[in-house]
């Protein structure tokens, strides 16, 4: 009886945080549904709200085709950036090793430079267009 009743203290941690890992969302879910915006019969809340002030014009207004390529080129070039940071931190531990990263390193960044060589060429980062 003291095994099983040790083996409840030890997972009774686990337990209240699968309890609270599943109520909370639950709560925050039904609150939300209860509370929202797209609460039923509630003129005030079904209308949409900018600072105080009514709102002017639509209400989701469309975007320039330029908006979405700079933010998937920024992407694109960060990510590939990204891949940079665990090259600088383990440089030093390659070349004491004998490993050669250098020409894999050149042949990324000429890649990653041709990319951006190519959008300026295409006009894909004018605001004007």
């Amino acid at each position: 009886m003291a095994a099983e009743s040790q083996s409840l203290q030890t997972y009774l941690p686990v337990l209240v945080q699968v309890v609270l890992g599943l109520s909370i969302p639950a709560i925050v879910l039904i609150a939300s549904h209860v509370f929202g915006q797209r609460a039923k019969g509630n003129y005030i809340k079904d209308k949409a709200y900018e600072c105080g002030l009514p709102a002017e014009g639509k209400v989701h207004p469309r975007f320039a085709v330029k908006f979405y390529v700079t933010a998937m080129l920024f992407i694109l070039f960060d990510i590939e950036v990204v891949f940079l940071v665990p090259w600088a931190l383990v440089y030093r531990e390659f070349l004491a090793a004998g490993i050669a990263i250098t020409a894999a390193t050149a042949v990324f960044l000429a890649t990653l430079i041709i990319g951006l060589a190519y959008e300026v060429k295409r006009g894909a980062l004018e605001w004007d267009r």
